[in-house]
């Protein structure tokens, strides 16, 4: 399932995405060295040990990521405009190297965009849990999403700047236009 438009979704729908995913060393000595955090909880066996965990615990903000991640191909897929914040992020319980991950998704709130016709702004709460069905990360992710588009109504027009209409053939002598001769014209 693709993502869908703003006037696509209702509050209050749910989705259990399909997608899960086993979080690896790999993954986690990735991001946490990519991401620049030297928390030895993340990277060093021998401190972890040593901690009430007993092991290495998944860097936090890679467990956020994912629960964004998972969720994107049945939420925002195509759809997005641009993801404008979030709010409310909880990790209830640790990530361990090894632990399966899912996400469920609940739609929370939805309105027009003041600033753009063409476009809504959906909240979502995502829940990403592991293996034992333990909640390990939440949040609320807020996001501005196309409107459908109405069929058979090209969004954008190709014009020529002079407002002469452009014959579909040309002889083959006649030099094609550059882009600086060119307008996009969105219509009405």
């Amino acid at each position: 399932m693709a993502g869908r438009y703003f006037d696509e979704w209702t509050v209050g729908d749910r989705i259990a995405h399909d997608i899960r995913r086993t979080v690896t060393e790999t993954d986690n000595l990735l991001f946490t060295t990519l991401s620049h955090n030297p928390q030895p909880l993340h990277l060093d066996a021998d401190y972890a040990a040593g901690t009430e965990f007993g092991r290495i615990v998944v860097n936090g903000t890679f467990t956020f990521a994912l629960t964004v991640g998972l969720s994107v191909g049945d939420t925002t897929l195509g759809t997005l405009v641009a993801n404008l914040g979030y709010d409310k992020v909880t990790m209830p319980k640790p990530v361990f190297i090894g632990d399966t991950l899912r996400v469920e998704t609940e739609v929370m709130e939805l309105r027009r965009s003041n600033s753009r016709p063409d476009a809504g702004i959906a909240t979502f709460r995502h829940i990403t849990l592991n293996q034992r069905g333990e909640i390990v990360c939440q949040c609320l992710r807020t996001a501005m999403l196309k409107v459908k588009p109405s069929r058979g109504c090209a969004r954008y027009s190709l014009r020529p700047v002079t407002g002469r209409s452009v014959s579909k053939k040309r002889s083959p002598q006649a030099p094609m236009p550059s882009f600086s001769t060119w307008r996009i014209r969105l219509r009405p």
